[in-house]
């Protein structure tokens, strides 16, 4: 059993030092709805694709045609909306994360 705890702890781990490169965003979705506010449970079919996340980590971003960064608008710990469609699925253990580029993020929500 302790094993395992710090095969998790070991996962963690690597994914909070995982940075990504140039304007790539590394996101983890919320969990999306299993259960009505009536109590009914809701088949994986019928939820809906969850379009809110929390950053985990950011590259530092972008060029422009000068070669100058462009700084990220997003940090970790921000709460962002994501597109239906897009970004690049990452499984690390148990837990699934995605990439996205900035530009694919469709807005950060105030916190």
């Amino acid at each position: 059993m302790a094993s395992a705890s710090v095969a998790r702890k070991a996962l963690g781990d690597l994914v909070k030092a995982f940075k990504p490169l140039a304007d790539r965003v590394l996101v983890e979705r919320f969990a999306a709805e299993t259960k009505t506010k009536g109590g009914i449970m809701i088949p994986d079919k019928a939820q809906g694709k969850v379009l809110e996340a929390t950053v985990i980590s950011a590259g530092p971003g972008g060029r422009d045609s000068k070669g100058d960064l462009i700084p990220m608008t997003v940090q970790a710990g921000d709460h962002v909306l994501l597109p239906e469609y897009g970004g690049t699925k990452v499984v690390v253990g148990e837990k699934e994360y995605h990439i996205f580029r900035e530009a694919d993020i469709l807005g950060k929500f105030d916190q």
